[in-house]
């Protein structure tokens, strides 16, 4: 692949190659039922979320609830559009000099909410207080490649300097070509002087400088739903063609379907697995199903008895060859997911379906049977294999079908865990009091194959919720991410997949493709590359 280079308002930014990938499903300039004639400017569009894991600091958020709301109401150096290409958003321009410096220059007159100007300290600022070691923000590790920042003691962030109000230096400690390309993700993004009085409450009522803002303090009613209204001092490329964007935290994927289906919801981005065969019946040219950035998996924590050591990795391959992929991705999701060939995605540029040693992913119900019992011969297996997944998420199918899978081939016992809430389960997981295997995967952060390897597996990383660590894996990927030539660096992230492959800190499933759909009432909606819905974009009719 060649390193192909993007312009961002006139400045060379050399990035990894180009994506390809997702096209969009919209309502185009045509009506779509009721939502023909004029278009409702002051129109609030509802579509579905979850109860956000933790208060709502950009650089503490790494789960979709919270993401889907912060990426409204914030707007970062760039953002990304419907294909995954960068386009600048409060920047001016962002300069690369070589792999390892880069010069920020943003827009003047810019604001946060409060009447605050965006300025190139309200970036510095964020970025310290997200990579300060003492306040265990989950998305430090972003600023991991920024010199000064430490994994052992509180430091500062000495690689980013100020020239004047609007233009700040970004020095890396080591080179990292698709630093650019990061830019545009919620760890990146400037918070307003109120955030440092005190974060615990700025994260209940954020202020930004986004496209959306919070509509008032009591707008998020918490696991029922937030309330956001249009920033009309919002000046980028995603200005809001509607009045807001009110996020419903449904219980279940059921309920916001059955609401899609009788238009009390606008638009959703997840369809029920019992509703998969039928949707597109359902909704006609209002359903959507498009690949997207989403990969699925479950981890088996390094620290649960029987998975550590040579014991933990021959049973990690058994179970792996022990479900029966394409046989569930048919039967469960009607041909909405694919069975995963590696530990990304395809519709990220520098795929592969043919790394080495990813035949562990193919179903060999002998082989499962042989690793198994080799790994018996180490530490004779007790009790049941279960794998926990949160209710509100309609897990439940797929995760019976892979339990009974493993237990038809490996006679043992095997079954789900269901926990009520996504929130209940991320926080077992994250406070590793978790004592079963657990539903896992990845919306991608940016457009980039780094970004479904560094952060779930390497050492220390936020999303490693697994604790892995190969210091094989950490070199390659080190090696990839700081090596200017394109096709060098997916030879490393290549060879990091082999080490993966070896070790499986997860176990890979399938691919998503975003299955959605939208109501009568509106237009112009489309899916983005990472499978949620450009929000700003959609129309309502007039009443």
């Amino acid at each position: 692949m060649k390193r192909n280079k993007i312009a961002l308002a006139g400045t060379a930014l050399f990035v990894i190659g180009a994506l390809a990938l997702a096209g969009c499903a919209s309502g185009g300039n045509e009506s779509n039922g009721d939502a023909g004639g004029n278009v409702n400017a002051d129109a609030i569009i509802t579509t579905n979320g979850s109860e956000p894991e933790n208060p709502l600091i950009p650089t503490n958020t790494n789960e979709v609830g919270g993401g889907k709301i912060l990426d409204e109401i914030f707007a970062g150096l760039i953002y990304y559009d419907a294909e995954g290409k960068p386009v600048n958003d409060v920047a001016e321009e962002i300069t690369t000099e070589d792999p390892q410096n880069l010069t920020i220059k943003i827009k003047e007159g810019l604001t946060f909410t409060d009447g605050e100007e965006v300025t190139a300290d309200n970036f510095i600022k964020a970025w310290n207080e997200g990579a300060k070691l003492s306040n265990g923000h989950l998305s430090s590790y972003f600023f991991e490649d920024i010199e000064g920042f430490s994994y052992d003691e509180d430091s500062e962030l000495t690689g980013l300097k100020q020239v004047d109000d609007y233009t700040f230096t970004i020095a890396l400690n080591k080179p990292a070509s698709d630093f650019a390309l990061r830019l545009g993700y919620s760890a990146f993004y400037p918070l307003p002087d109120v955030a440092f009085e005190d974060m615990d409450a700025f994260g209940q009522n954020p202020i930004g400088n986004g496209p959306y803002k919070i509509a008032d303090e009591d707008a998020w009613q918490h696991d029922v739903q937030i309330e956001l209204v249009r920033n009309d001092d919002y000046d980028g490329g995603r200005k809001a063609a509607n009045g807001g964007l009110t996020i419903k935290f449904y219980a279940t994927q059921e309920a916001a379907y059955a609401d899609l289906l009788s238009n009390e919801v606008d638009v959703i981005d997840a369809i029920p697995t019992n509703s998969l065969a039928v949707f597109t019946d359902e909704l006609g040219d209002r359903a959507v199903n498009q690949p997207s950035a989403v990969f699925q998996s479950f981890t088996i924590g390094q620290f649960l008895p029987h998975f550590s050591g040579e014991e933990g990795k021959l049973r990690r391959q058994a179970l792996s060859m022990a479900i029966n992929r394409d046989e569930i991705t048919e039967t469960i999701f009607s041909g909405s997911r694919t069975p995963a060939k590696d530990f990304t995605s395809p519709v990220i540029a520098g795929w592969s379906d043919s790394v080495p040693g990813s035949e562990v992913l193919d179903y060999d119900p002998e082989k499962a049977k042989e690793l198994w019992a080799e790994a018996d011969a180490i530490a004779p297996w007790e009790g049941t294999f279960k794998i926990a997944y949160n209710a509100d998420g309609g897990h439940d199918a797929w995760v019976d079908a892979v339990s009974n899978s493993i237990k038809n081939t490996l006679g043992i016992d095997a079954s789900g865990d269901p926990y009520p809430t996504f929130q209940d389960l991320r926080s077992k997981v994250n406070d590793r009091t978790i004592t079963t295997a657990a539903r896992s995967g990845w919306q991608a952060d940016y457009p980039g194959l780094y970004n479904f390897l560094g952060p779930l597996y390497a050492t220390g990383a936020g999303s490693n919720d697994g604790d892995y660590s190969n210091p094989e894996f950490d070199d390659l990927i080190k090696a990839g991410i700081s090596n200017p030539d394109a096709d060098a660096q997916i030879e490393d992230f290549t060879k990091a997949q082999e080490v993966l492959f070896q070790d499986l800190p997860a176990i890979p499933l399938w691919y998503s493709n975003v299955t959605g759909g939208f109501s009568e009432n509106v237009d112009n909606v489309t899916f983005g590359w990472n499978s949620v819905p450009l929000y700003y974009e959609i129309t309502k009719a007039g009443e």
